[in-house]
């Protein structure tokens, strides 16, 4: 009871989202997306004794912003812990109820606490849950996920190096530095020919980062 107190009074707005006889039990910081919005979304992530929620709201002037997308428990069929190659500090879950899904990607110990939140919260059915995990794989046709997983899994999902996030950003910071490096240069020895080179290789990393981020999103 004190947990849930203190969960209402940290997520502001939460408390007029509660159904009758809904209590929170976790809320952890995440980054929610199931496809619905154009991009992610980072959230509270809420496990209740009904409903698993991403949810924020705020206020810009007169203006309110609400996020809240749900699945209720007794729906959920899957929920599988995935560890994608080269991201050495997100992990991510996946959820799913057989109609749609969510992947909440946060740090591992957000993520292993919500895991460990929705098995204890929901129980053991998995013959059910099993059951539809492979219709699932069946519809989507991913080679993400291995057919006939539990009902609560962890898969380790292997993807290229030059399109993670750890590639991303290091494109990115790398072509920044070298930017700066190519400047400082064409600065100290007023010679285009050993500053521009590098200047322009730098802008050349940080667009190309930033295309591969946009491929993502896409």
């Amino acid at each position: 009871m004190r947990a849930a107190l203190k969960i209402l009074k940290r997520v502001k707005g939460l408390r007029e989202q509660m159904q009758p006889e809904e209590e929170p039990l976790l809320a952890v910081a995440g980054i929610w997306d199931s496809g619905k919005e154009e991009h992610s979304t980072p959230c509270e992530v809420i496990v209740t004794n009904q409903r698993l929620l991403g949810f924020y709201t705020s206020r810009i002037s007169r203006a309110r912003r609400l996020f809240l997308e749900q699945f209720d428990l007794n729906a959920i069929a899957v929920v599988s812990l995935r560890q994608k190659a080269y991201e050495p500090i997100f992990r991510e879950l996946m959820v799913g109820d057989g109609k749609q899904r969510a992947y909440i990607r946060a740090p591992r110990r957000n993520i292993e606490a919500l895991f460990a939140a929705l098995r204890e919260t929901i129980g053991q059915d998995g013959a059910r849950a099993t059951v539809a995990f492979e219709d699932e794989q069946q519809q989507a046709r991913t080679s993400e996920t291995a057919a006939g997983a539990p009902a609560y899994g962890r898969q380790e999902v292997r993807t290229a190096f030059d399109r993670s996030p750890l590639a991303i950003v290091l494109l990115f910071s790398g072509g920044l530095i070298i930017e700066v490096i190519g400047f400082v240069l064409w600065g100290l020895t007023s010679n285009l020919q050993v500053g521009v080179p590098l200047f322009a290789a730098g802008i050349v990393a940080v667009m190309t980062a930033i295309f591969l981020r946009r491929r993502r999103t896409i």
